[in-house]
């Protein structure tokens, strides 16, 4: 059984954030809001949106 592209895309958003560690208020890091940006996105599209595909080109290696 294979994943859906969206799972796979979410996945790889969830660990990126979790590999990067709790965000630093004094900091700002723009990456790690980008990225819980996107996966914000990810979660209120429908499986068929092709917004997926492009945050799949953004994040998953080819």
């Amino acid at each position: 059984m294979s994943d859906s592209l969206k799972e796979r895309v979410r996945e790889k958003l969830v660990r990126q954030l979790a590999e990067d560690g709790p965000p630093d208020p004094e900091q700002g890091d723009t990456r790690q809001v980008s990225v819980q940006d996107d996966l914000d996105l990810l979660d209120s599209v429908a499986e068929d949106d092709p917004v997926i595909e492009e945050l799949a080109a953004r994040y998953l290696v080819p």
